[in-house]
């Protein structure tokens, strides 16, 4: 569109000096200066073909780059949306598979006996629990505590009531079946309230209490937010119910526990070993106090020794002085100068 522009200008141009020069041929003047002014115009036009030629022409690479990588930008999104999918596709695959062993019953019951055993296993020392204990009348729970008195040992079970849970919140499910399984599920937490009552509180074995794990927490919500009446029930039962996280919170409770009643029986131990410390220290200060006398003792002794060495030394260099008696007799007389308080020695 620039161009026809510019070609019309030029044209409109080229008529107008045409029509000047055909109805003006007298006037030379004018025709030289309509010459000259024609040539300017041409190369004026030409200048501003070339100037516009170069400017199409960064324009065209300026938007071939940008073209490229844009081209380039999209590409690495697409793989990484493609990268994405990928990984929501596995997502979905896990998703599926959770699903289906949520699904089953007995797939319920396994899932949650694991998840508990981990939760204990990670908190609690070996000794302070059991996995699938029997007890003297054959029942068999998933775990036992072994926790001091009053408590003595408690009993775990897992119990997962999902399959109504579930119903309740499904949006496909018409209002009626929505409040049926509603009923249906809180039966269902009753029943295995009242199982764990009747089969793990044995009297003279376990302890009066027993506790009920929940491994989904949605579940565990639901049933104290909505149901007290099921909570009511299970007090009632001495019954505990827990879920993973409160579960943790009583198990870190139980381990502070078993570990200050350990520390407890450790007590005698020590101040028996304290006792003997402190014999130990008594005759260490009394042989200190001896060794300190023997020491006293022994710089004394060095002291008189020092002075007979002195007093003999003197001796000695009166000896060694000794002067003839000028009489002429043979005694001998020795300087008593030199020799202090011989008697002390």
């Amino acid at each position: 569109m620039i161009l026809e522009g510019i070609l019309l200008v030029i044209l409109l141009i080229i008529i107008a000096l045409t029509w000047k020069v055909f109805f003006q041929k007298n006037d030379d003047s004018l025709n030289q200066k309509l010459e000259d002014k024609h040539r300017q115009m041409i190369v004026d036009i030409n200048d501003a073909m070339n100037k516009l030629s170069d400017r199409l022409h960064s324009t065209l690479s300026e938007q071939e780059k940008s073209q490229s990588e844009t081209f380039l930008n999209v590409a690495k999104t697409l793989a990484t949306i493609d990268e994405a999918q990928k990984k929501i596709d596995g997502m979905m695959t896990n998703m599926v598979s959770l699903q289906e062993i949520l699904g089953d019953k007995r797939s319920r019951g396994v899932y949650g006996e694991i998840q508990l055993e981990g939760l204990i296993k990670n908190i609690l020392p070996p000794d302070a629990f059991a996995l699938q204990h029997t007890f003297s009348n054959g029942v068999r729970v998933d775990c036992v505590l072994y926790l001091p008195e009053p408590s003595g040992t408690v009993c775990i079970d897992s119990k997962f009531p999902m399959e109504n849970y579930h119903k309740m919140y499904d949006q496909s499910l018409p209002e009626l079946d929505k409040t049926a399984a509603k009923r249906q599920f809180k039966l269902d937490v009753k029943k295995h309230i009242n199982d764990i009552s009747s089969k793990y509180i044995i009297p003279n074995e376990t302890s009066d209490g027993a506790v009920m794990f929940i491994p989904a927490e949605a579940v565990f919500a639901e049933i104290h937010a909505y149901h007290p009446d099921l909570i009511k029930e299970a007090m009632s039962r001495h019954v505990w119910l827990v879920s993973p996280t409160t579960l943790m919170a009583v198990l870190n409770t139980a381990r502070a526990v078993l570990k200050d009643i350990e520390t407890r029986k450790q007590v005698h131990i020590i101040k028996s070993e304290l006792g003997k410390l402190g014999q130990e220290f008594d005759r260490f200060d009394m042989r200190m106090k001896k060794l300190a006398d023997n020491i006293n003792q022994a710089n004394d002794n060095a002291q008189k020794i020092h002075i007979t060495s002195k007093k003999i030394s003197s001796r000695f260099k009166q000896i060694e002085r000794v002067q003839l008696n000028e009489a002429g007799d043979d005694q001998v007389e020795f300087d008593e100068s030199g020799i202090d308080e011989e008697k002390d020695d």
